[in-house]
């Protein structure tokens, strides 16, 4: 497997702040209005100022990759227009900063913030041709940064393009009903565009690049047939669908009977089957925060299966949670890595685990993050049984946010860093950067290769 990558991983929006400087055209987060428990995301930790002391933090750590995202918005005018020199000069400075660090750069392309102009003049990736205008993006920013970058990624969690509750407003998607038929198109063309740029990258370069996912494991509220069933069938059509064609270059037989026996209009052009049986993948990354259940007590007769959760969601007696709500099963981690390789037989590759947590800094004291010690050691030694009693091959470990930064919701109270930022969601303070305990742990366990745990 060569080295194992130890690093951090974050997005453009919740990292960068510099909202509307150097050309940058609006994204539909830049339009979002502050709440009582969310920030606007105009200043997040100023990256796109102040990346050098974040980057010594993440080498005095002892990581050796960084996993970003390029933005659409910052680099190309409104996603469709000319190529932003200035933007571009951005993430050459930030690149090239961390690499003299040692720092490895793995990019994503696309972690939800759609230029608002594609998505109000053509409904974000409903349309095939906001897909293109992606692939033209993408295939700009391989050309410039594949002589630096060599591990890719796509989307962020594209299996939640599967996933009704989340699909529309991720995918940019301004206007309609939500329907079955839209949720399928969304899928697909998201699904064209990953595929379109895996095939440019091992066409023009050495680099490697897989799919992503987020990978919640569902178990069965009971041992009843019908949760075990509906527990199954969510997998299906949430992960494995998309994991087929990762591995296989093709949506799962069950997804694609569904959809031919229910009529569903994929707007899919035979030519986009051929593209997909036709490319290849280098590994299989993940995110793994926590997992749930289902029962299918309430989910009705017929119901297409990417909607059940939205029936059945159940809580699991069995775990305990975070305040937010999200039980945590580090066992359950295991049993994702192992799932995916005992099935695909890929390098698989965690890219964001972690625990959110609110946090407050009195000006003086360390903060004894112990719950945060206790949540990765979990799940780093999971992850070890995966590799030396299971024989999953694992690429590495990249933590979430290890820098405190913005929540996908824009709220500033869920913290994952072992470093703390010292701002709040309407006070921006001093944003000084403070280590919390978890910071000394974390970087005894890098720099013992995840050997030493205590």
């Amino acid at each position: 497997m060569g080295k194992f990558w130890w690093g951090n991983s974050v997005s453009s929006m919740q990292t960068e702040g510099g909202w509307n400087e150097d050309g940058k055209s609006l994204s539909v987060y830049d339009i979002v209005e502050p709440g009582e428990h969310r920030s606007d995301w105009h200043f997040a930790n100023d990256n796109y100022h102040h990346f050098e002391e974040d980057l010594d933090l993440m080498q005095e750590l002892g990581m050796n990759m960084y996993r970003i995202q390029i933005s659409w918005s910052r680099c190309v005018k409104d996603g469709c227009g000319a190529f932003n020199d200035a933007g571009i000069a951005y993430y050459d400075r930030l690149i090239n900063a961390m690499i003299a660090r040692g720092l490895e750069p793995m990019v994503c392309l696309y972690h939800f913030d759609m230029p608002l102009y594609l998505a109000e003049k053509y409904n974000g990736f409903l349309s095939r041709e906001v897909s293109e205008y992606f692939i033209r993006f993408g295939k700009g920013i391989i050309d410039h940064f594949s002589d630096r970058v060599k591990y890719w990624l796509t989307f962020n969690e594209q299996n939640l393009y599967h996933n009704p509750e989340i699909a529309f407003r991720i995918a940019g998607y301004r206007n309609g009903e939500k329907t079955c038929d839209e949720l399928y198109q969304i899928l697909h063309n998201v699904m064209y565009a990953h595929v379109s740029l895996c095939n440019y990258v091992h066409e023009t370069s050495g680099a490697k690049i897989g799919g992503m996912l987020a990978y919640s494991l569902v178990y069965p509220l009971t041992c009843t047939p019908a949760d075990i069933f509906a527990a199954g069938k969510w997998d299906e059509f949430i992960n494995q669908t998309l994991l087929e064609v990762f591995a296989h270059g093709h949506y799962s037989e069950e997804m694609m009977q569904w959809v031919r026996t229910h009529g569903i209009d994929m707007k899919a052009q035979e030519s986009d089957f051929e593209l997909f049986r036709n490319h290849h993948e280098d590994f299989i990354a993940f995110s793994y925060y926590s997992s749930s259940a289902i029962s299918a007590e309430h989910i009705p007769d017929n119901c297409t299966p990417n909607w059940y959760m939205h029936y059945g969601r159940a809580v699991n007696p069995n775990l305990k949670a975070t305040e937010w709500g999200w039980q945590i099963d580090p066992l359950g981690f295991r049993q994702v890595l192992c799932t995916i390789y005992r099935r695909y037989h890929m390098p698989v590759f965690p890219i964001e685990n972690g625990i959110g947590v609110q946090e407050e800094w009195d000006g003086e004291h360390m903060i004894e993050d112990d719950y945060r010690i206790e949540y990765h050691r979990a799940h780093i030694q999971a992850m070890k049984d995966a590799m030396e009693t299971d024989g999953v091959p694992v690429m590495g470990y990249l933590g979430w946010g290890l820098i405190d930064i913005l929540s996908s919701q824009g709220d500033m109270r869920k913290r994952y860093g072992v470093v703390y930022v010292n701002r709040t969601n309407h006070d921006l303070k001093d944003m000084k950067r403070v280590r919390k305990k978890s910071f000394a742990w974390l970087q005894k366990v890098i720099r013992s290769d995840g050997k030493n745990l205590d």
